[in-house]
């Protein structure tokens, strides 16, 4: 009966593509987030919201390390992705970064053309032989990022010179073009026009085929549309997680009734 159960526990915890246990983060003395605990599925977009400051970007940047970067932050508990712990020393954090791409709020793309931009992480990450590789590296991760067919014909064209919306679907190219098997998304309709937004969010909805999608919004309505999963933050605390339909219709805990509500946030 022991080997039953065991097996069933294994197969559970293989289910999931990321797991936290115990997630604690402190800036300096400020204990910014607070006993996480959250199975995050391959294949399926993950919605974190809450109100300003509550702790769904901070828990964000820890799945690729990115709060590394910040002296005064330290994290606490176990991040796993395909149970693999990513705070290991073993852990280099450049690879991680390659396995986790990231999009940012504001599309940052670098100072190159469309083609460098997408062509800077497979160079570095050294995915392709020769140019003939690389270029079907930039081509495909374009095409992922729904953009292929604007900018075809300009590729040594500054990615800078794209408008808004173009230049995040280049961003989000960027991140998939290293062939990564979680993308992070911190907000990446907040400076986006509604037009713009429905082309990512259409966007979002197509990579979820190939990756395990997290994406940070203050819009309950994006949430809502993308996600089938999420998570409610409230004061550092991950106060609720499950399907998505059920978080928006019949939530369990009274702080996210009263968030979704309008009534808190």
């Amino acid at each position: 009966m022991l080997d039953i159960s065991q097996n069933l526990e294994s197969h559970v915890v293989n289910k999931s593509k990321i797991s936290a246990r115990n997630v604690q983060v402190y800036y300096g003395e400020n204990h910014a987030i607070k006993d996480v605990n959250v199975e995050i599925e391959d294949k399926t977009v993950t919605a974190f919201i809450g109100p300003s400051g509550c702790g769904k970007s901070t828990f964000l940047r820890c799945i690729n390390r990115m709060n590394d970067t910040i002296d005064i932050c330290r994290v606490e508990g176990d991040i796993l992705i395909d149970n693999e712990d990513i705070y290991d020393p073993k852990v280099d954090p450049v690879q991680l970064r390659a396995k986790v791409g990231m999009v940012f709020q504001k599309p940052n793309p670098f100072p190159k053309s469309i083609y460098d931009n997408v062509a800077y992480g497979p160079r570095i990450h050294g995915l392709s032989r020769n140019k003939g590789e690389l270029d079907d590296i930039v081509e495909r991760a374009l095409r992922r990022g729904a953009i292929w067919d604007e900018v075809k014909d300009r590729l040594h064209a500054p990615g800078t010179g794209l408008s808004g919306g173009q230049q995040q679907r280049l961003c989000i190219a960027r991140a998939v073009a290293t062939e990564p098997e979680v993308l992070l998304m911190d907000e990446p309709c907040s400076a986006l026009d509604p037009i713009a937004t429905a082309q990512v969010e259409e966007l979002i909805d197509e990579l979820r085929q190939n990756f395990s999608v997290v994406i940070v919004t203050h819009s309950m309505q994006q949430a809502a549309r993308v996600s089938q999963r999420t998570a409610f933050f409230h004061l550092g605390n991950l106060v609720e997680f499950g399907d998505t339909d059920k978080i928006f219709t019949s939530p369990e805990d009274p702080r996210t009734e009263s968030y979704i509500t309008g009534r808190i946030g």
